[in-house]
């Protein structure tokens, strides 16, 4: 059924699921990201307006409480995810800016309680910064409308000098590695024109660190990062990846491919795409030592049901596409300026990788091609903390780690004390 008020164009049956107006958040990333109307319409600003009436968003506002936090106000971080920094994450994807009531508030209390004595955003005023908390603290809060604040300035300077020389960032202080995307995220959003040339330097670095790794080849192969999730918290998979270097400007680079691949064969008959499952969404030594932990066991949550077609997944795939230049299969909109890496010795650990000639891609699609439909797996805690400069841990892979490669417990504990 179309959805109303939705200018005529080609029959999609997928536009219209995503435009209905039940959930405005959706319908506005769709018109706008999607579809590319512009903030003058009176579409867009019609679904705009209803962000934080009716909707997702709607339901989590009615659960903030009174002194601008949910759950519990003594801690902003925990538990996860059920307290207001994993809320205020989720409402900043959904559309809601600080001109929602209530958000100013709570805004202001997240960055005083987070806010670290290094400039940045850690755990407390008395810690330092924390490059996952940093990351996505300034992300939200762009998102939210406060890209000029100091505070914000601030973070994104940290991030700019904790960056690796060589590109990329590492959240464990164990080596730079693909889940630590957070500083990119929060570049991403933050307007081009305001970008230092410091700035442009880590973010290019970055980025590359992403593409020569293809977006998933780190350690062995990780389930997980095949899986489709949201809200990710802090969690990386594939759509991740997709959504964050297409978001810099890099659609058309070839080394993409494995992830594309990956995002159309996970594509239902009917065009949408299901929620694999809810985070924590965990393997191999991060889940064995959450098992041993069981009070840092974090609580799932989100806005839709794992297993079903779900919006969030459609919508960004979707997102991806249109700024690959097709809606549903990702034609480039530009002559790609890279070309697919190949394999060398030096790059190569074991096992199937190892194919002498052939793309990082073309390994490991015949490695996976026949594996079937992945199920929405056991619920585990905790955050995939995978290698030491991508070669040396097995965490992830489903061989348990060792003592050199033993996940740290940091993620998973209070960052910087209470928040």
């Amino acid at each position: 059924m179309k959805a109303k008020g939705v200018r005529s164009r080609a029959p999609d049956p997928v536009l219209d699921w995503l435009l209905e107006k039940v959930e405005p958040s959706v319908r506005y990333r769709t018109l706008t990201q999607v579809l590319r109307r512009p903030a003058t319409d009176p579409e867009v600003i019609e679904a705009r307006e209803r962000i934080g009436r009716s909707g997702w968003a709607a339901d989590i506002l009615r659960d903030r409480r009174p002194g601008g936090w949910w759950h519990e106000g003594k801690s902003l971080y925990w538990p996860k995810y059920l307290s207001t920094n994993w809320k205020l994450l989720v409402l900043a994807d959904l559309g809601v800016t600080r001109s929602t009531p209530g958000i100013e508030e709570s805004c202001e209390l997240w960055m005083s309680r987070l806010g670290s004595k290094d400039g940045s955003f850690g755990g407390s005023p008395k810690s330092k910064g924390h490059l996952c908390i940093a990351g996505n603290t300034a992300r939200a809060l762009i998102q939210f409308g406060y890209e000029d604040d100091p505070r914000v300035r601030s973070a994104l300077e940290w991030l700019v000098s904790a960056a690796d020389p060589k590109g990329g960032w590492s959240c464990y202080g164990s080596g730079r590695n693909l889940d630590s995307w957070e500083a990119l995220s929060a570049f991403a959003v933050y307007p081009r024109e305001k970008w230092t040339t410091a700035m442009h330097t880590v973010v290019e670095r970055g980025a590359e660190f992403f593409l020569q790794r293809e977006l998933h080849v780190q350690g062995g192969e990780y389930l997980p990062w095949n899986r489709f999730h949201y809200p990710v918290h802090y969690y990386y998979d594939l759509l991740v990846g997709l959504d964050l270097l297409t978001a810099l400007g890099y659609a058309s680079d070839r080394r993409l491919e494995f992830a594309l691949t990956t995002l159309r064969e996970r594509r239902r008959p009917d065009g949408r795409w299901n929620l694999d499952a809810l985070h924590p969404d965990v393997e191999g030594g991060v889940a064995e030592w959450i098992a041993q932990h069981p009070k840092d066991r974090p609580t799932p949550w989100g806005v839709e049901t794992p297993g079903q077609p779900s919006k969030m997944i459609t919508l960004r795939a979707r997102v991806v596409l249109a700024r690959m230049g097709g809606p549903l299969h990702g034609t480039p909109n530009r002559v790609p300026s890279s070309k697919p890496r190949t394999e060398t010795a030096r790059d190569v650990r074991s096992g199937p990788q190892a194919s002498k000639g052939r793309t990082r891609s073309e390994s490991r699609r015949k490695r996976s091609s026949s594996t079937p439909e992945v199920p929405v797996p056991p619920e585990f805690p905790g955050r995939p903390s995978r290698s030491r400069e991508d070669r040396t841990s097995g965490v992830g892979s489903g061989r348990p780690p060792t003592s050199a490669s033993r996940p740290p417990p940091r993620p998973e504990r209070r960052p910087g004390g209470s928040a």
